[in-house]
């Protein structure tokens, strides 16, 4: 297992609780050096919340654990691509460098339907994306399955 599969494994776990509390499962795990400093899961529906994706959510703690709003030595574990509002976090925040699994067609901003790398943005991350790919889909395509069900 690489850092990046035993991180994204961390990142997983954050998922699955999103799950079990209703929301879309998506899991963050900020990781400076080799420690992890926060750990987050969507909580929009749980918390009512627009903003409270688990990119967001991993952040505001990671910066407390800093006590710094920059990040640029940190790497952010993603179980799915990060839509355009956390991509703004992010580079707000000076990530060093992003792990996703899953893309995200419908709102990816870390290169499926927008890009950093695009961008006249001074500031560009390090990207790597597929890491665990396949658990992250089966995570969510299971959660949407049983959402449909229910209706």
């Amino acid at each position: 297992m690489t850092n990046d599969e035993y991180y994204m494994a961390e990142a997983l776990r954050e998922a699955e609780l999103a799950a079990r509390n209703g929301d879309v499962p998506v899991g963050a795990v900020l990781v400076a050096g080799d420690r992890i400093i926060a750990k987050a899961h969507n909580e929009k529906e749980a918390g009512r919340m627009a903003t409270a994706h688990a990119e967001i959510l991993c952040l505001e703690r990671g910066c407390e654990q800093m006590k710094n709003w920059r990040l640029s030595d940190c790497t952010l574990y993603v179980t799915m691509e990060p839509c355009p509002m956390c991509a703004g976090a992010l580079w707000s925040s000076r990530i060093g460098r992003i792990v996703f699994g899953v893309k995200d067609p419908v709102a990816g901003a870390c290169g499926t339907v927008w890009s950093f790398s695009d961008s006249p943005l001074h500031w560009k991350p390090e990207m790597t994306s597929g890491v665990c790919a396949d658990e992250s889909r089966s995570l969510l395509s299971e959660f949407f399955r049983e959402r449909r069900q229910k209706k």
